[in-house]
């Protein structure tokens, strides 16, 4: 069925034009900018919701140039237009939100929207349109559309639920559909390729020779299961609250919330699953671990909500996260860890933590288009000299350390051929200066962990420094 461009063509904006839910973005913006505003939520619902949605948006702007668009849909909206037809926005949304997305697109000949009195969803949206119109087309996508297909004389799908398929699929004279697999968006949102650093809690089982002992095997495959699950509860709910900044990044822009793939709610329902699952495992092993991972999870939750802007703390944190894995990993296997194991661990991790962020401040400088003050954290461009001189400081410190331990009656103890772990030193100072000397030239993006999953030099340096491990054994 084609298109009668004569019919003015009211168009749906949450879920159709634009991917997800902006409501419920700026909630989560809000969490994150003004935190106090949550409490006055009950209240504003109370009096009404349209109220709430305006007082919402009165605290909180979206960026409608950087929203995620259903473009297929968008670029026939864009010839239609040219065709001369009369387009309308017609949503739930807030006018704010309406307004701006109608100015940044300019295809708009009207627009129907929310204010502090009426939210326009349901027939109170058919009602305003009827006002408006004797005949009109309606692009939506869910059930909040249905009064207003029965009503419409065309009836145009995008992404639609399985409810909207299956009772308007048939009627429909059109479908547009950009949506992704479920499943993989929620594997890709929960990020599996992480979970190596989960790999740091078979360390004190490693160091203390107790890697051929079953139950202590066991032990710790549970942890690590238990950390990777809070781990990708924690990546989901840090995707919520970086929505907005994500969609300003020239990579980030595409994952899965931020680009719209996954809807918000799916993924505060996937978070909440995943940590209730993890501390339901956790209850496998000595309490003190479930408490480890107790403590882990709140200083992570602290972290992606606001530690991760204040300069330094956030840098600090990722350090202590690394060590707690440690520290999760003695107390899973019941086995005693070294101090000094300890104390080089958080000099290695805030250096490279440091490296994530000195990679990440390079970026506004190099990439025109990405705008710093969406970035919401607490570096500035000129703030890289001393990232540089704090970030290697903390990887020699790191040796340093290390040849500290080295002296150590519990090398002697442990080790038959502790001289050999001596080699171990120049392949660390090595690693850290090349991953700086990279770092500084722009060639690692983000996390320096994921750049060595996929460098040959470190796997070549772990191997030679594991051979001089059981060389010293």
């Amino acid at each position: 069925m084609s298109s009668d461009r004569s019919i003015p063509l009211c168009v749906d904006l949450d879920g159709t034009l634009v991917k997800l839910d902006t409501l419920q973005q700026a909630l989560f913006l809000l969490l994150r900018r003004r935190p106090a505003c949550l409490l006055k939520i009950p209240r504003w619902i109370f009096q009404s919701k349209a109220h709430m949605k305006d007082q919402v948006m009165q605290n909180i702007s979206l960026d409608a140039s950087v929203l995620p668009y259903n473009q297929t849909f968008l670029n026939w909206l864009r010839e239609e237009k040219a065709q001369g037809r009369k387009l309308v926005l017609a949503t739930g949304a807030n006018f704010r939100t309406a307004n701006a997305v109608a100015e940044h697109l300019e295809i708009f000949d009207d627009i129907l929207s929310s204010n502090e009195e009426i939210n326009l969803r349901h027939n109170r949206k058919l009602e305003a349109i009827r006002e408006r119109f004797q005949k009109f087309s309606y692009a939506g996508n869910d059930a909040a559309d249905f009064p207003i297909w029965d009503a419409a004389e065309e009836i145009i799908l995008v992404n639609p639920t399985r409810s909207s398929k299956r009772q308007y699929a048939a009627k429909a004279s059109l479908v547009f559909t950009e949506q992704r697999p479920v499943g993989f968006m929620a594997l890709q949102a929960m990020r599996p390729k992480q979970w190596l650093k989960n790999i740091l809690i078979f360390s004190p089982m490693i160091l203390a020779h107790r890697f051929t002992e079953m139950d202590c095997l066991m032990k710790a495959g549970i942890a690590f299961v238990a950390f990777s699950l809070a781990a990708s509860s924690i990546y989901i709910l840090n995707d919520l609250f970086d929505l907005s900044a994500d969609q300003h990044h020239p990579r980030k822009k595409n994952r899965p919330f931020a680009a719209g793939n996954l809807s918000i709610v799916k993924g505060a329902l996937l978070s909440s699953a995943l940590v209730a699952l993890s501390f339901v495992i956790s209850t496998l092993l000595p309490p003190l671990f479930s408490l480890t991972l107790l403590v882990y999870y709140f200083l992570t939750t602290l972290y992606s909500w606001k530690l991760k802007q204040v300069a330094v703390a956030d840098s600090l944190t990722l350090a202590a996260l690394y060590a707690m894995r440690i520290v999760a990993g003695a107390t899973a296997t019941a086995t005693v860890t070294s101090e000094w194991f300890i104390e080089f661990s958080i000099f290695l991790f805030l250096s490279l933590a440091l490296v994530k962020r000195t990679s990440e401040l390079r970026e506004p400088v190099e990439e025109s288009e990405y705008e710093h003050k969406y970035r919401e954290r607490g570096y500035q461009p000129q703030d890289l000299p001393l990232l540089l001189a704090f970030g290697t400081a903390s990887g020699y410190l790191s040796v340093f350390v290390f040849t500290m331990y080295l002296g150590s009656e519990k090398v002697a103890h442990l080790y038959t051929q502790p001289e050999a772990l001596w080699m171990i030193c120049p392949l660390i100072l090595y690693w850290v200066t090349r991953i700086w000397h990279l770092a500084w030239r722009g060639e690692i993006h983000d996390d320096p962990i994921a750049f060595a999953t996929k460098d040959l030099q470190t796997y070549l340096v772990g191997a030679i420094a594991a051979m001089a491990l059981l060389y010293a054994i």
